[in-house]
C-alpha cells in the first residue's frame, strides 16, 4: 500500500486479490456494504443507502467504540468496473466540500484501488481522513475480499 499526498489531498492505493467488478460491487451495493464499511475492526453499519445514479445519492453509517458516524454525498461519476466519483460529507461535522473519486483497475487476478480524497481543509482532517480510510480498506479486505 502506498500513500501520498498534499495539504488538500489524500490518495491511497492497495490491491485487493479480487476482479474490478467484484471491488466496484462491494463498493456501490447496500448489502455488501454493511458487511464493511467501517473504521473499527469490531464495528458495523446499521446503515447503507446508495441510489447508483449520477445525481443519486447515498448515506452510510458506521458505529464503532467511539460512536455512530454517518458520510452521505452524491455521486458524479459511475462508470463501471472502473471508477466512482461522489462528494462527500460527514452529518456530526461541519459542512466540507470534498470529492471521492475511487479506481478500479485491474492488476494481475486482482484490482488495485486507488482513491483520491480532495478538498480537505486541514492537515488534521487529511490525517484523520487517511487514518480511517485506511482502517475501511482494511475491513473491506479482511470482511469482503479475502
Amino acid at each position: 500500500m502506498t500513500t501520498t499526498d498534499t495539504p488538500t489531498e489524500l490518495r491511497l492505493e492497495r490491491t485487493f486479490a479480487a476482479p474490478p467488478a467484484r471491488v466496484f460491487d462491494a463498493w456501490t451495493n447496500p448489502e455488501v456494504l454493511r458487511r464493511w464499511w467501517t473504521a473499527a475492526p469490531d464495528g458495523d453499519t446499521p446503515l447503507a443507502e446508495v441510489d447508483l445514479r449520477v445525481g443519486g445519492g447515498y448515506r452510510l453509517t458506521m458505529r464503532g467504540p467511539q460512536g455512530e458516524f454517518t458520510v452521505f454525498g452524491r455521486f458524479e461519476a459511475i462508470e463501471p468496473p472502473d471508477r466512482l466519483v461522489y462528494t462527500w460529507a460527514w452529518e456530526e461535522m461541519a459542512p466540507m466540500d470534498t470529492l471521492v473519486t475511487v479506481e478500479f483497475r485491474a492488476e494481475g487476478d486482482g484490482t488495485r484501488v486507488v482513491l483520491t480524497h480532495t478538498g480537505l481543509p486541514s492537515d488534521e482532517q487529511r490525517a484523520q481522513h487517511e487514518h480511517g480510510w485506511h482502517a475501511v480498506l482494511d475491513s473491506l479486505e479482511r470482511r469482503t475480499l479475502s
